[in-house]
């Protein structure tokens, strides 16, 4: 009895997801054109979506000449400049589609992008998975998520925890103080502006002791907030730190 009404229950589900795709076509997340199932690229902007599936700095994600074969490797930026964390990857470099996804995930509450952007950000980090990770994201000061209404990382890092089956904790970290925008600031003043700013948020602190903790942004470009948040796990006791984006911002960007 309770087989056949599980499958009562998903012929139901699939009637409904059925006449929700007449009413409302699966569209493409960059350009609305139709494509087959929702959370979907079309050809055009799947190929015009710069992909970071070839080599890449083992420190950041940043895209680099030459074969995976020669994987681990850095780039020049992380060889001058020190990286808290262990090991960096970007599912995308930032341009193109790539950028279109994250603003209109960010500014635009293009919310439905965060799912397949999970899957991508899975694929460029499932090797660094361990049995005692934990997924967190890189917090909005309490203003800031105020007036957005979400924090884009927050869903990324849910929506990277369904495809990882891995736990995450949307308020692992917290921003204790208010910092101006990043935009404009140089690479020193993007870290001084973040110093101090992030720190394990106390009713929780007791989950990254121990731990190997995956920190998740929506965009690297100096990598300070992701090295603040970084430096507030080890402040707490994690075992080791990782990091994964969904897009990197490369030199020209």
């Amino acid at each position: 009895m309770f087989g056949a009404l599980g499958g009562g229950v998903k012929g139901a589900r699939h009637v409904l997801t059925l006449g929700v795709n007449l009413l409302y076509p699966p569209a493409c997340l960059a350009c609305d054109a139709p494509v087959t199932e929702n959370g979907a690229l079309c050809p055009s902007c799947w190929a015009d979506t710069p992909f970071n599936t070839g080599l890449s700095c083992d420190l950041c994600g940043a895209p680099l000449a030459g074969g995976i074969e020669d994987a681990p490797v850095r780039c020049d930026d992380c060889q001058h400049t020190a990286r808290p964390w262990s090991h960096g990857r970007a599912a995308l470099v930032y341009g193109a589609t790539a950028r279109a996804l994250v603003l209109g995930l960010k500014h635009a509450d293009r919310l439905e992008i965060a799912a397949p952007a999970g899957q991508w950000m899975a694929r460029a980090v499932a090797p660094l998975i361990r049995a005692d990770t934990l997924i967190a994201p890189v917090p909005l000061h309490r203003l800031r998520l105020f007036r957005r209404r979400y924090n884009q990382s927050a869903l990324l890092a849910a929506a990277l925890g369904r495809a990882l089956q891995r736990p995450h904790c949307p308020d692992l970290l917290r921003r204790n103080r208010a910092t101006d925008s990043q935009d404009g600031r140089s690479r020193e003043g993007r870290f001084q502006n973040l110093r101090g700013a992030i720190v394990a948020n106390p009713p929780r602190a007791a989950r990254i002791e121990g731990r190997h903790i995956l920190l998740v942004d929506d965009v690297m470009t100096s990598g300070a907030t992701l090295a603040a948040a970084t430096e507030a796990c080890y402040q707490a006791g994690a075992d080791d730190v990782d990091v994964v984006v969904l897009a990197r911002v490369t030199r020209g960007e």
